[in-house]
Order: structure tokens, then C-alpha cells, then sequence
């Protein structure tokens, strides 16, 4: 038997002290170590990155600041002394045009009210601690563009009876979604064939009404065109057989569909109201609109507008149905095969020869909406990347639990799809934000149209001005997009809901 008593000198009866971990493993000089100077390569490599960031830092500090001109009235200020840096007097004179473009000095504080509103709005709902978020993205969808809409422009808006039965009849080809949302796309369909068959007819009639000529009749003072008479009556049949069995049905998903939709009809109808309502408001047309505020128009209609679309045809091109899919493939390759640029021109100037004779948009709308498009292919294809990364797994399970194709997607997968394409959805909404530049090519003056405008001023014509005017409005740019991005990783950490396994 082995005796253990000469081994009790060896057994520690109190926990050993701790001791302190080396200096060069913690705090700022650790992590220096660790990351910068890990590796005799990574110290070359940071000695010349450094060197280069202290260079590019002190240029741009010496040519802002130090040789800086600060006061003056005109151009003779800022080329008074030899060598002279920014000219920033010329920002203070500029700086309004660079923010309102040229929209109405005495109007401007509708421009202001927009801007604070949604910061307001916008901050609300980006921090998670506020409460009632619900009615924030209300507010913010729905509220505020209206309201934004009605301040920038004035309201007021005169519309004729062919532009009030052409969103009728987009009310009434709505009402055929009401089945897919209440009983999934398949079952959807076949529940309405008939009135899928007439909304085609619809279609068709459209289609034709573009090439050929069709007689117009004088309704209330209006002439319209039979075309479009049509069109609204195929509609209306289509919608009323589309919502008759939802609206007889017990089926709760069926009812709720339908009251949804009816909720949408209302809100639309609501909004035509307070559209041509006169709320005593000098009208201003988007020609004096500019700088900053149209940049952030076109950016932000883009982005909120191609957010939805891209989902659904993410949706689309991962259907199961051929004319679903194939639509969405044509749609997503098509727009993305082309430049934004050429989409713009397409907007400006090939769009209205494809119209009715006598319509014409906006050319900010038109842009905007050319934009949006444009964008949504691409979102697309960031959400059909997160949609592709969830398991199998994950769509056996909730098929297991008896759910349906919608109740599937908006509970389990898209939640977890958009998730996993926030570092590429903040990308494209970067990417368009720098992308409205391009608008100066169709006579719009965003932010960077409108510093390009001011160099003509003979007022302020010297060595330093287009380099003061684009550092601003770059520093502009810069601004936006690092706010946009470091809120992207804020949301990445904060959803992460991935846990190590710890051991026993």
C-alpha cells in the first residue's frame, strides 16, 4: 500500500495569487502591439501607413486652417496673399444655395421644417431605447413624406380625370393581391383565374393604347380616352370577383387581407384629398429646387422605395412559379446590365415618347423613380443572398408548424435573410446616395451640380474656389455615408445573436 503522507507537503490547501498579466498585453500598448507590431512586416506597414495619414492629415490642416483666408467680401480676399489656402468666405456667401439650391429665400423655412422633422423622426427610430416605434415608422412612411411632399412643393395639385381614373384603376388592380395574401401564392391564383384573366385583358388593352390611336369621349368637360374607360371597367370587374369570396369567407386570414386592403384604399384616397387640398402655400416647382435638398429627395425616395420592390422580387426569383421567377430574373438583370446614367437619359428623355400624348411627369419624378428601380435590382439581389444563406432547415420547420407561405417569410426567414444582408443592403444605400450626382446630367443641381454652378460667379472667382467647394462637398458626402455606415455596425453587433459554446 502506498503511503501519501509524503506527498501532503505537495498539495496547495489556498488558491496561488494572481498575478498580473504582462504590461504588453493589455490596455493601448497591448492592443498596439498585438495589431500593429505583431509581425516585423505589419511594422513596416504601419510606419508607412502612418507616415502617409500624418502626411495627408497635415496638407489638409495647413491648407484649411493655416493658409486659410476666414473674412472677406469677394474674391479679393482670397487671393490677396500669395500662396493663400481655402477660401472659405466663399462658402459663407454659397452656403445656402449649397443646402436650398435655388428654392424661394422667403420659402425656405419649409425646407427647414422637413429637415428637422425627420432628423427628429429618423433619430427616434434609429435608437433602440425609444419606445413606440410602431408609430414612428408610421409616421415616417406614411405621415412624413406626405407632409413633405405638400410643404416642399405647396399642394394644391390640379389633377385631370384620365390621372384620377389611372389610380383607380391601380386601386382596383391591387384588390387582385387580396387572395395571394390570404391564401399564398398558388392557392391565391387558382382562387382567381377569372380575375387574373381580365386584369390581363386590361393589360393588353394598355399595351395596344400606346401604338394606336383610341377615340376619346367628353366626360364632366374631360375628354378621356376609351382606352382607359375600358380598362377601369375590366378592373372593376376583376376586383369585385377577386374580393367577393374573401369578403363571404369565415377564414381569418382571409378577412384580414381584406380589411387590410381596404385600410390601404382609404389611406390612398385620403392622401388624393390632401394632395389637391389648398393649404394657402406659394407653389414651388422642383426646376428651383437644389443642392443638398435634392440630393437627399432622390437618395432617401430611392432608398425607401427600392427596399420593398427588391424584397419582393428577391421573392420573385426563388419562387416556384415560371412566370414569377422569370419576370423577376428579366426585371433584376435587365436594370442591372445598364448604367445609372443611362437609366437617367431613359427617364428624361426617352419616357415621355412612350406616354399618352399629353402626359408628362415631373423630371424629378422621373429621376426618382428611374433611381428607385434601378436600385431595387440591386437590393434584390443582397436580399436573395440572405434568403439563400438560411438552412433547409429552417423552411421544413415552419412548414412543419403548418404555416403559411407569407406567415413562413415574415415570422422565420426574411427576418433572418435581412439580417444577414445589412453589410450589403447599407452598401447599395451608400452607393445610391453617391450615385445622385449623376442627376446634374439631366439638368437637375444636387449638392455637387450646385457647387459646380457657383465657380461661374465672377464674384468669386479665384485659384482656391473649386477646391474649397468640393472639399465641402465632399466633407458633405463623408458625413452621410460614415453615419450610415457606423449605424450599419451599431445594428450588425446589436443583432448578433450567434453564442459560443462555453465549456463545462
Amino acid at each position: 500500500m502506498t503511503d501519501l503522507s509524503s506527498h501532503h507537503a505537495w498539495v496547495r490547501t489556498e488558491d496561488a495569487p494572481k498575478l498580473a498579466p504582462p504590461p504588453n498585453t493589455t490596455g493601448a500598448m497591448g492592443w498596439i502591439l498585438q495589431n500593429l507590431f505583431s509581425s516585423p512586416l505589419n511594422a513596416v506597414l504601419t510606419l508607412i501607413g502612418g507616415a502617409f495619414v500624418l502626411w495627408l492629415g497635415w496638407t489638409i490642416f495647413d491648407w484649411a486652417l493655416l493658409r486659410g483666408v476666414f473674412v472677406g467680401e469677394d474674391r479679393e480676399a482670397c487671393v490677396a496673399v500669395p500662396d493663400s489656402g481655402a477660401c472659405w468666405p466663399y462658402v459663407w456667401a454659397k452656403f445656402h444655395q449649397f443646402i436650398y439650391g435655388f428654392y424661394p429665400f422667403d420659402q425656405r423655412w419649409r425646407v427647414n421644417i422637413c429637415l428637422i422633422v425627420g432628423a427628429i423622426a429618423l433619430a427616434t427610430m434609429a435608437i433602440p431605447s425609444v419606445p413606440y416605434k410602431k408609430w414612428n415608422a408610421i409616421f415616417l412612411l406614411v405621415i412624413y413624406p406626405l407632409m413633405t411632399f405638400i410643404l416642399l412643393t405647396g399642394g394644391n395639385l390640379d389633377l385631370s380625370l384620365s390621372t384620377i381614373l389611372g389610380l383607380l384603376g391601380l386601386l382596383l388592380l391591387s384588390a387582385l393581391a387580396v387572395p395571394v395574401f390570404a391564401f399564398g401564392v398558388e392557392d391565391g391564383i387558382r382562387r382567381n383565374r377569372t380575375a387574373l384573366f381580365l386584369a390581363g385583358v386590361a393589360l393588353f388593352i394598355f399595351l395596344v393604347s400606346l401604338f394606336v390611336a383610341m377615340p376619346q369621349v367628353n366626360i364632366f368637360g374631360n375628354f378621356v380616352s376609351v382606352a382607359t374607360l375600358a380598362i377601369v371597367s375590366l378592373l372593376t370587374v376583376a376586383a369585385v370577383l377577386s374580393i367577393a369570396h374573401e369578403a363571404s369567407s369565415r377564414d381569418i386570414s382571409a378577412r384580414s387581407a381584406l380589411i387590410g386592403w381596404i385600410g390601404a384604399c382609404c389611406a390612398v384616397l385620403a392622401v388624393l384629398v390632401l394632395i389637391t387640398a389648398d393649404f394657402g402655400l406659394v407653389p414651388v416647382e422642383t426646376q428651383q429646387w437644389g443642392g443638398l435638398l435634392v440630393t437627399l429627395v432622390v437618395a432617401v425616395t430611392g432608398i425607401v422605395a427600392s427596399f420593398p420592390l427588391g424584397i419582393l422580387l428577391a421573392l420573385g426569383r426563388r419562387s416556384k412559379m415560371p412566370v414569377m421567377r422569370l419576370f423577376s430574373i428579366i426585371f433584376i438583370e435587365l436594370w442591372r446590365g445598364v448604367p445609372l446614367v443611362t437609366v437617367l437619359f431613359m427617364s428624361s428623355v426617352m419616357l415621355p415618347l412612350f406616354m399618352p400624348e399629353g402626359t408628362s411627369f415631373d423630371k424629378l419624378l422621373r429621376a426618382c423613380v428611374g433611381t428607385a428601380l434601378f436600385t431595387a435590382a440591386y437590393m434584390a439581389e443582397n436580399v436573395r443572398g440572405g434568403l439563400q444563406a438560411i438552412p433547409k432547415g429552417q423552411y421544413e420547420a415552419a412548414q412543419a408548424l403548418g404555416l403559411s407561405y407569407w406567415k413562413m417569410t415574415n415570422l422565420i426567414v426574411l427576418p433572418q435573410a435581412l439580417k444577414i444582408s445589412i453589410p450589403a443592403i447599407v452598401n447599395s444605400c451608400i452607393s445610391l446616395l453617391k450615385d445622385t450626382t449623376l442627376v446634374l446630367t439631366i439638368g437637375l443641381f444636387d449638392l455637387l451640380g450646385i457647387v459646380n454652378a457657383t465657380f461661374s460667379d465672377p464674384k468669386w472667382v479665384s485659384p482656391q474656389t473649386g477646391s474649397t467647394g468640393y472639399f465641402v462637398a465632399a466633407l458633405m458626402f463623408w458625413v452621410f455615408c460614415f453615419a450610415m455606415s457606423r449605424y450599419s455596425i451599431f445594428m450588425e453587433r446589436r443583432l448578433q445573436t450567434g453564442h459560443k459554446r462555453r465549456g463545462i
